[in-house]
């Protein structure tokens, strides 16, 4: 897939804000500071439309990307490291919640995990939740240029067998390695 065109469409936090355009839907989830805006910004091949930022717990709304006009990423909240207050946090899950619940047109979700971190129970727990709402997850492992290759397919075993999974997929928003492999399966999960 070549993007042509990409923009931000929305913040929302209430159903009656989000877009009303129905195109397919990729969410894109993970702990804060997993480089879910970075990932972004290399997919589309385009610097700052997604916001970076060093604090974790920036993102506090769900953000909607509309690419080539065909379907849009929507960026979730982090989970994990962000200090908010845990009041917060419980509002962020409702949120993330009812987006999946009244949300027909989501095909699929991208569950990003820092390489250098060992996946936990919170991680198995959303990877269910997901296989249970009867969303596809592409996982994929961010962070990658950080480790020399030897360190980096001993962590993408530890993490398989952590996650008791086969397929996961190395990226690095600093190399741009990984991602034609993440388009393609992008690809892959609108027609499905």
């Amino acid at each position: 897939m070549k993007i042509t065109s990409a923009e931000f469409v929305k913040s929302a936090v209430l159903r009656s804000k989000y877009p009303k355009e129905r195109l397919p839907e990729i969410m894109l989830v993970g702990r804060s500071n997993v480089g879910k805006s970075s990932l972004i910004n290399t997919l589309i091949n385009r610097r700052g439309l997604a916001k970076t930022s060093s604090t974790p717990g920036k993102t506090q709304t769900l953000n909607f990307y509309r690419i080539n006009g065909a379907f849009t990423f929507v960026d979730l909240p982090g989970f994990g490291y962000a200090k908010v207050p845990l009041e917060v946090k419980r509002h962020w899950k409702r949120m993330v919640n009812e987006y999946v619940e009244c949300r027909k047109n989501i095909k699929g979700a991208i569950l990003l995990l820092d390489v250098r971190r060992d996946p936990g129970d919170v991680e198995r727990d959303l990877i269910g939740w997901l296989d249970t709402s009867g969303i596809p997850v592409v996982l994929v492992l961010t962070k990658t240029d950080k480790l020399s290759s030897n360190k980096l397919f001993a962590r993408v075993s530890v993490i398989k067998k952590a996650l008791e999974v086969e397929d996961i997929l190395p990226f690095s928003s600093v190399t741009k390695a990984g991602r034609l492999e993440l388009l393609q399966r992008v690809v892959e999960l609108i027609k499905s």
